[in-house]
């Protein structure tokens, strides 16, 4: 999801007494009255002495060389102390995205809180909002930022591409509680949203890849969640297979869609998952014991027809990351899922070659020499 920032606090600290009007009572003869010296905490003393705009420029520069914490420091400073500059909303924003970056979720939280209007703000108060309920998706406080963000999805008053980004974020916390059901309608509702709008090539497609995208995922779920058990009957595993193929094909089919919207970063995520659903598979029938009820000679039968069906699902992953990195390089996308396709794409490669040298040997040792 999204962004925050971190602040050293300044707090003044005074140990006092405050009676209300109670009789003081008088120490007992012997006892011993122990004094403490106030202590008083004035904060961040190095900055003490900045105005406020010399600590928004610093705070800018801090940020603009990637120094996130320094950036927090200064910018944290102004929130502190100096809440009638003109800097001040800039500041708690700034602030805010800087403790993201430190991955402070907690004081980042706190920061843009303070800015935050999910039900009527605009510009930076809207911003907020947005980066509220992405503190609140690290927290792991799921509820509140599916509140959230369904009050910003719900506005008529917003742009089409603010209304499909809360949606999506919506639906994908909705799946983060494992409401799959919600979150397929919730992202299935934004695709409809988007498809019905009359200018949607003017909507940035990055949402509407990630909801296709998180549909297919939704669907890779269910089909990781069907095991392959070598105990029961050969018709019963027979039609777990075919119901776990149905659900390869029906998530293969949504991260085809992710493609065919166009934006890079979904399109490369989507074919990489597309090739890990047949390696998946590949792994599920290599593993997966032969059904029980075979004799010996059924086995081997069972095992050489699985062998075949192993080799087409290498092939397949192989073909899928082929093009997966073929369309990156051309687009120039670069993320996670290219790096991970790579590696998936060697291993893949790796195994057919293995699986060759296995079945020529198995040749070599089943036919006599010279015969």
């Amino acid at each position: 999801m999204r962004l925050s920032h971190n602040w050293l606090g300044l707090v003044v600290l005074a140990v006092t007494g405050c009676v209300h009007g109670r009789a003081v009572q008088p120490l007992p003869v012997n006892a011993t009255e122990v004094k403490f010296e106030e202590i008083v905490i004035t904060g961040d003393l190095a900055l003490e002495k900045l105005n406020d705009e010399e600590l928004f420029a610093a705070g800018t520069s801090f940020y603009a060389s990637e120094d996130y914490a320094q950036a927090a420091r200064y910018f944290g400073r102004i929130c502190d102390f100096h809440q009638q500059s003109k800097h001040y909303r800039p500041a708690l924003y700034n602030a805010g995205l800087a403790l993201e970056k430190t991955k402070s979720w907690d004081d980042a939280w706190v920061r843009f809180s303070a800015l935050a209007d999910a039900a009527k703000g605009t510009g930076d108060a809207l911003d907020a909002a947005f980066r509220v309920a992405e503190c609140d998706y690290h927290l792991e406080r799921y509820p509140e930022a599916i509140e959230l963000l369904r009050t910003m999805a719900d506005r008529t008053d917003l742009s089409a591409d603010k209304r499909i980004e809360a949606r999506v974020q919506q639906g994908i916390c909705e799946l983060e509680i494992d409401q799959k059901d919600a979150a397929e309608s919730t992202l299935r509702s934004v695709l409809t949203y988007w498809n019905s709008l009359p200018d949607k090539d003017l909507v940035d497609d990055y949402f509407p890849g990630q909801a296709q995208f998180f549909i297919g995922e939704i669907f890779r779920l269910h089909y990781e969640a069907v095991q392959l058990d070598g105990a029961k009957s050969t018709e019963k595993l027979a039609e777990d297979l075919e119901y776990k193929s149905e659900l390869l094909l029906s998530s293969q089919g949504h991260y085809l869609r992710a493609i065919r919207i166009g934006n890079g970063y979904w399109a490369t995520a989507a074919g990489n998952r597309i090739g890990g659903l047949y390696e998946n598979m590949y792994e599920h029938m290599v593993h997966a014991p032969a059904p029980a009820e075979l004799g010996g000679p059924e086995q081997e039968v069972y095992r050489a027809e699985l062998r075949k069906k192993i080799r087409v699902l290498i092939s397949k992953a192989i073909t899928v990351y082929e093009r997966t990195l073929e369309a990156a390089e051309r687009i120039g996308a670069s993320s996670p899922f290219v790096q991970q396709t790579r590696e998936s794409l060697q291993k893949m490669k790796d195994l057919l070659l293995a699986e060759a040298r296995a079945e020529e040997a198995e040749k070599s040792t089943a036919t006599p020499p010279g015969s």
